[in-house]
């Protein structure tokens, strides 16, 4: 697996481009995303579990029930959730772009993210197309990755190859996420693409067991966002033999699935709203993989932790808190609690007790702006691992007027 350049269109046979189109007031950040294939693509989607969802998440169910598309629009600033009309916008969007790319309208994936309640005006996209597609080319990830923020502080986009049998392979991805972000996934949008033939029940299978250790450990504020969507589009342009069934290449194509999406993670995490810090929490020694995922959870959700890590306070009690509320089959007289940065390491609970530990070294350790706290629950071999950030004033800050 190596890393490379190139993000949604490193992958053969894909382009993108993002503009601003008119749909936030700030001619300066741009609110339109397109990614295209060349091909029709196998395509494969999760959804935020929320029972109140955006319009663009029931229009895309709809149109990719075959697991085809050939096209991903997105726009930003507006949610179109929960406004009179929302379905029939999407609709809309979705067949002006169709007939300027000259595909099906049911071959596009379409999404939104932003304000949710205020009704999304059509016009402003549908003139922006000429615009948005005359610009698509193969250097187009980083537009698109910017027009999909915000209040994403930095784009977040990856790119990684890797072999299957004797053909090169990409997969490449795009997304956005900073606040709502919470387990099952979050104000979060995924688009990746890749040049991998796999069948679409196969690339559905692969995106369905990988979210469940990767995007669903996420989480920034607790709240479960309403337009949440990850999207995977395979257009089989790096002319390996199609995966079919659960053999070896599948298995390939997993890893490199996992090894995409766990970048995301952590740049997800690192930018949540207001965040300086990413917390990652290793949890070892479970007695089920089920008991190790809810332990770090637990722990990565705790509002008391988070603020403990960005005032650089060892405070390993909250994080037993934490644990033991979290309805995990757990022996507590057998924890283990360390704190690991670049700035070393510290150990500061054994046994579900406290140690004896340098103050000044903890506070040096959790200074950084990457801190894993360490659980071994001293129970089993199954381990999990999530991600989060800590929780600061900006947070506040942030979320106090983000509609105005």
């Amino acid at each position: 697996m190596k890393i490379i350049e190139g993000g949604i269109c490193a992958a053969k046979g894909f382009k993108a481009n993002g503009i601003h189109c008119g749909i936030r007031k700030n001619k300066l950040k741009k609110d339109l995303a397109l990614i295209t294939s060349d091909n029709t693509a196998s395509c494969a989607a999760v959804y935020t579990t929320n029972k109140v969802y955006g319009a663009p998440i029931t229009v895309t169910r709809k149109n990719i029930e075959d697991g085809k598309a050939k096209a991903v629009i997105c726009n930003s600033g507006i949610a179109n959730t929960c406004c009179t009309g929302g379905i029939e916008t999407a609709e809309r969007i979705c067949q002006s772009t169709a007939e300027a790319l000259n595909i099906n309208a049911d071959d596009i994936v379409i999404a939104s993210t932003g304000v949710i309640g205020q009704p999304l005006d059509p016009i402003p996209i549908e003139k922006g197309l000429n615009e948005l597609i005359s610009g698509l080319n193969e250097n187009g990830s980083t537009d698109a990755a910017e027009a999909i923020m915000t209040t994403d502080t930095v784009k977040k986009e990856i790119a990684i190859e890797f072999m299957i049998g004797d053909k090169a392979c990409r997969i490449g991805g795009i997304a956005k996420g900073s606040g709502m972000i919470h387990p099952d996934m979050a104000t979060m949008l995924v688009f990746i693409t890749s040049d991998v033939a796999i069948s679409p029940g196969m690339l559905q299978k692969a995106l369905s067991t990988d979210i469940k250790s990767t995007f669903n450990m996420i989480s920034i504020d607790g709240d479960t966002s309403t337009n949440d969507m990850v999207t995977v589009l395979c257009n089989g342009m790096a002319d390996n033999k199609e995966i079919t069934e659960d053999n070896e290449n599948f298995k390939v194509f997993m890893k490199a699935l996992n090894t995409l999406n766990t970048y995301l993670c952590r740049m997800i995490a690192a930018d949540g709203e207001g965040a300086t810090k990413l917390l990652e929490c290793n949890v070892s020694g479970g007695k089920t993989e089920k008991i190790a995922k809810t332990v770090a959870k637990s722990v990565i959700c705790s509002s008391l932790t988070k603020a403990a890590m960005f005032g650089a306070d060892a405070n390993w009690g909250r994080i037993l808190c934490a644990i033991g509320y979290s309805g995990a089959d757990i022996n507590v007289n057998s924890i283990a609690v360390s704190f690991e940065s670049s700035a070393g390491r510290i150990d500061v609970c054994r046994n579900g007790e406290g140690i004896e530990f340098s103050e000044e070294k903890a506070k040096t350790v959790l200074s950084e702006n990457e801190i894993n706290i360490i659980v071994d629950l001293n129970d089993g071999e199954f381990v999990s691992t999530a991600w989060g950030c800590d929780l600061t004033y900006d947070y506040v800050k942030i979320n106090g007027d983000y509609r105005t």
